[in-house]
C-alpha cells in the first residue's frame, strides 16, 4: 500500500516523509505518542508555546538547512542566553570575559587571559571531561560550572566521562553571551508541533501506534521501512541494550514573570534540577500568565524517554555490533538519534534526513 513506512514522526521522520512525497511516493507515518514532532512538541497552556521535552532552539550554520525549516515556519530572532545560578549568586554564561569579571574582576580580553593562564592546570593530554575543563579554566570555575550539573546529568563523575560531551561549550574573551556560535538561530513563532503539521500535510500519520506491537503487518504494509527508535529494541536487545539518560519535568502556571529570562542552569549538586525554564521568554510573551518548568535529570528504565545516548566505550562497542547488522536489512532505513544512538542537535537530524532521502532517490531513479 505504501512506499515507505515510517516508524517515528518526529524531525527525522517527517522531514524524510515530506521529501519522498513531494517526490512522488506514499508514505505511512506512525507513533506511538499521541502527538507528532517527537521530542521537539510543543502545546499551548494559557497561550504559551511550552516545550514539552525540554528547551529546544533551532541553531545552524548551514544557510540550505535553515532556508529549509524556513519553509514550513516562521522563526523568531531568539538568542539562547542562560544565567547559571550556583548558590545564592546569578552569573553570566557560557563562561565569557562578564563571567570572568563577575568572579575575578578582569575588564578587558587580556587580562582575562592572564588570568586562565595562571589558574588553568597543566594538562598536556586530558583523558576525559574532568582534566579538559581544568586545563581549560582551573579548579573553580571546573566547581561552579560544570561539576556538580555534570554529574546531576549524567550521574557519572565527570573523569568518568568522554571530554566531547564538554567541548560543546563555549570558552570566550569578550562580552558575548550567545549559547551557540552559529549564524542562524530561532524558534518558530507558533511553536514546533505547528512547523512539523506543515511537513506532514497531505501525508498519512497514526498516531498511538506502537511498531512492536504490529510488527509483521508494517512490515509487509510498504516496500520499504524508516525506523527512527532504538536500534536495540529492534533486534530485541541481542547484545544488551544500550543506556541511556533520561528527564523528568515539574511545570507550574503562574502569574506574572517567575525569573526574567528562558532558561536558568543550576549548578550546585545540592539542588536536584539542572534547569528551570520560562516558556514565554522563548517567543517574548508578555502574557499575564506564565508557564514555568523544572527539569530533573532522571535515569532510564523501559518506558521513559530515552533522551542522550551514553556513548561511553562500552556502550559505543554494543552499537557498532547493532550497527554491523543493519547491514545485512538493505530495505530498512535506520536514522536518528536513537537509532544510530547519536547525540544530534535538531539542524543535524534535518541535514541527515535530507541526505538520506536523498540518496534514496537517487537509487531509486536508476
Amino acid at each position: 500500500m505504501y512506499d515507505f513506512v515510517i516508524v517515528g514522526a518526529g524531525l527525522f521522520g517527517a522531514v524524510f516523509a515530506r521529501e519522498m512525497t513531494d517526490a512522488g511516493y506514499k508514505c505511512l507515518l506512525i507513533d506511538q505518542r499521541d502527538h507528532i514532532g517527537g521530542n521537539v512538541y510543543t502545546e499551548k497552556v494559557e497561550g504559551i508555546d511550552v516545550h514539552k521535552y525540554g528547551a529546544h532552539i533551532f541553531h545552524t550554520n548551514d544557510k540550505r538547512i535553515w532556508e529549509y525549516v524556513n519553509k514550513f515556519a516562521e522563526f523568531n530572532h531568539y538568542i539562547n542566553k542562560p544565567k547559571v545560578r550556583y548558590k545564592d549568586r546569578i552569573y553570566s554564561f557560557p563562561i565569557n570575559l562578564m563571567t570572568l569579571y563577575q568572579i575575578y574582576g578582569v575588564t578587558t580580553p587580556k587580562e582575562a587571559e592572564e588570568k586562565l593562564n595562571e589558574i588553568r592546570l597543566p594538562i598536556d593530554e586530558p583523558a576525559n571531561l574532568e582534566e579538559w575543563i581544568l586545563s581549560q579554566v582551573g579548579p573553580e570555575l571546573y566547581e561552579l560550572f560544570i561539576k556538580g550539573y555534570t554529574f546531576k546529568q549524567w550521574q557519572k563523575h565527570p573523569k568518568d566521562l568522554p571530554s566531547f560531551i564538554i567541548k560543546r561549550l563555549p570558552i570566550r574573551l569578550n562580552f558575548e553571551e550567545n549559547y551557540f556560535e552559529d549564524s542562524y538561530q530561532g524558534i518558530p513563532k507558533n511553536g514546533y508541533t505547528a512547523m512539523v503539521e506543515n511537513m506532514l500535510e497531505g501525508i498519512e500519520v497514526r498516531l498511538n501506534e506502537n511498531y512492536f506491537d504490529n510488527k509483521s503487518y508494517y512490515d509487509n504494509l510498504g516496500k520499504q521501512l524508516v525506523y527512527t527508535g532504538k536500534i536495540d529494541e529492534f533486534f530485541n536487545y541481542e547484545f544488551g541494550e544500550l543506556e541511556y539518560r533520561s528527564l523528568r519535568f515539574e511545570s507550574k502556571v503562574l502569574d506574572g514573570n517567575y525569573q526574567g529570562n528562558a532558561v536558568f542552569n543550576y549548578t550546585d549538586i545540592e539542588v536536584p534540577y539542572t534547569r528551570v525554564l520560562e516558556h514565554k521568554h522563548f517567543n517574548f510573551g508578555n502574557q499575564k500568565k506564565t508557564v514555568v518548568t523544572w527539569e530533573y535529570p532522571d535515569s532510564y528504565t523501559k518506558g521513559k524517554v530515552p533522551y542522550y545516548p551514553i556513548n561511553d566505550a562500552k556502550n559505543s562497542n554494543i552499537y557498532k555490533l547493532y550497527e554491523a547488522k543493519t547491514k545485512d536489512l538493505p530495505n530498512i532505513i535506520f536514522g536518528g538519534r536513537l537509532a544510530e544512538y547519536k547525540y544530534y542537535d535538531m539542524h543535524q537530524i534535518v541535514g541527515s534526513a535530507l541526505s538520506k532521502a536523498k540518496s534514496i532517490k537517487l537509487k531509486l531513479a536508476e
